[in-house]
């Protein structure tokens, strides 16, 4: 049995189904229009603006968080400067005050001198020498 054979409008039916996409597409087409003629000109035109607002908003707000952004970076490079002054002088002051001339200087203001080989007398620890082991006293 021949369903195209016994519809009188077989092939029309046919044609419907396949293009059901392109009716739907130009059903939208014709909507379109009207949709935007029943908005109107005055309508249209401040939801252009709102929208052009908005976006112009948004730039702004992105440009004031750049520029914030900006100055805190210069705010830390400024930091890391100084630090580095700071770490570079600390450096500087460390070697001067570890060098043998510093000390020599800073022990005579103290009131301390220099040892005099004849009069220092050397203690022999045992103990201190060794691991410390009692088996090894005499």
């Amino acid at each position: 049995m021949n369903h195209q054979s016994t519809h009188p409008h077989g092939s029309r039916q046919r044609r419907a189904r396949g293009s059901s996409g392109q009716t739907w597409l130009a059903n939208s087409r014709r909507r379109f229009p009207l949709l935007v003629s029943r908005i109107g000109p005055v309508t249209l035109a401040v939801c252009s603006v709102l929208l052009m607002s908005l976006m112009a908003i948004l730039y702004l707000y992105q440009q004031g968080q750049a520029v914030t952004t900006n100055q805190q970076i210069q705010t830390l490079r400024n930091q890391q400067t100084t630090l580095q002054r700071q770490n570079d002088d600390l450096v500087n002051t460390i070697a001067t005050e570890q060098s043998p001339a510093y000390v020599a200087a800073s022990a005579g203001k103290m009131g301390l001198e220099p040892a005099n080989p004849q009069n220092v007398q050397v203690v022999n620890n045992p103990q201190a020498q060794g691991n410390g082991d009692q088996t090894n006293q005499p």
